[in-house]
């Protein structure tokens, strides 16, 4: 399993000295654990996002032991992207977890390929209930269903491992095949050049008038 090792946090210390040396704020708490904030490696926290997500289970060691968590929020500079801070949700034992698990789009549709279709994704991500144990890393969703155009892939329609229930109504949609729509172009409107002229031939005789009455 995926570890990270905390350090008790002095509330005092400041989080841009912390993130000078190489730290990041965190905090983590549970049903029966209390909010308890600590200080983590940014490098390896980096690392363990990249393997874990918001959706497996990871050992936090901590100074009370080692514990089985989710990481339940991250904040990042909107700038840099680097993780500022980190939250994590502590499991309880025995107990199951509702968490959002990544969906992972495979294969290749033949209402794209043969019929040139456009894929609309719906969902990114489902929400499933598990024990720690089942939880996946990611959801397959399987492109060559999708042959037709109007065809489409509901919740009901995904294969989830064993012990993991959707929290999502089986009807909803994930993904559908839709028909890709030309817009028309918009027809430019005739220029009338009788209109034109005759007003090209009024404003020609204005002028010796206008003039005729300068000179009276």
């Amino acid at each position: 399993m995926i570890s990270l090792t905390t350090e008790a946090r002095d509330a005092s210390q400041k989080n841009s000295v912390l993130r000078a040396g190489g730290l990041m704020p965190a905090v983590f708490y549970g049903p029966k654990e209390e909010n308890t904030p600590v200080t983590i490696s940014q490098k390896e926290f980096g690392k363990v996002w990249d393997q874990a997500g918001e959706s497996a289970v990871i050992t936090l060691k901590t100074s009370k032991g080692d514990l089985e968590a989710l990481i339940h929020d991250v904040d990042r500079d909107p700038v840099t992207s680097q993780f500022r801070h980190a939250d994590f949700y502590i499991i309880e034992k025995g107990k199951k977890v509702q968490v959002a698990v990544p969906l992972r789009f495979e294969g290749e549709s033949p209402a794209v390929k043969g019929l040139g279709a456009n894929l609309v994704k719906v969902m990114h991500e489902l929400q499933v209930e598990a024990m720690p144990k089942d939880l996946p890393s990611d959801i397959e969703v399987d492109l060559t269903k999708l042959d037709v155009i109007g065809s489409q892939i509901d919740v009901k329609d995904l294969k989830l491992p064993e012990g993991v229930t959707s929290m999502v109504q089986g009807e909803d949609v994930v993904i559908v095949a839709e028909e890709v729509k030309e817009e028309a172009e918009e027809e430019s409107a005739a220029v009338d050049m009788d209109a034109i002229e005759v007003e090209q031939k009024g404003k020609g005789e204005e002028a010796p008038e206008e003039a005729s009455k300068e000179d009276k």
